[in-house]
């Protein structure tokens, strides 16, 4: 993780921040990719497409490079969900990425169990260079569960 992501995490607002006409939100760190899902997340915000305020964003060239370790650290921080926004097969860097993903997945749930985090607090979609409305509904539907669920899940 570089130093930049890391101060990222660091520096967001902890607790139950709240959003748009005094609704609490749920915190959300999204791991989005340069080419196809930063568009997206831009594009939605262009288009002034609204979903939670503490969503936050760290831009990353491939899904299948980020580490579990920087997911679990997004928990130990106050995050209250993280979302891989995937290349899926749309990727630039390899055909495996989709696969390697995958992997990336199920060994963070088994990271996660270990902790005793829900494992439904890590989520993953591909979200296409063009799909806004996509990325703002999955930004939605995440944040009502973490939401539903905060009284329930212990953070580590």
């Amino acid at each position: 993780m570089s130093d930049t992501q890391e101060s990222m995490i660091n520096n967001t607002n902890s607790g139950s921040p709240l959003g748009v006409r005094g609704t609490k939100t749920a915190k959300i760190l999204v791991f989005s990719t340069e080419k196809i899902s930063d568009p997206a997340i831009d594009m939605a915000g262009l288009l002034k497409l609204h979903y939670p305020p503490t969503v936050y964003t760290i831009s990353v060239p491939c899904s299948s490079g980020i580490k579990p370790s920087w997911i679990l650290y997004a928990y130990e921080k106050g995050f209250d969900g993280v979302f891989i926004a995937a290349d899926g097969s749309d990727c630039v860097y390899g055909e495996s990425c989709t696969e390697k993903t995958g992997h990336l997945m199920a060994k963070t749930h088994n990271m996660m169990k270990e902790k005793e985090i829900d494992p439904a607090r890590l989520r993953m979609a591909a979200i296409c260079s063009v799909c806004s409305e996509s990325f703002v509904k999955q930004m939605r539907n995440f944040n009502e569960y973490l939401l539903k669920t905060r009284e329930t899940i212990p953070n580590p």
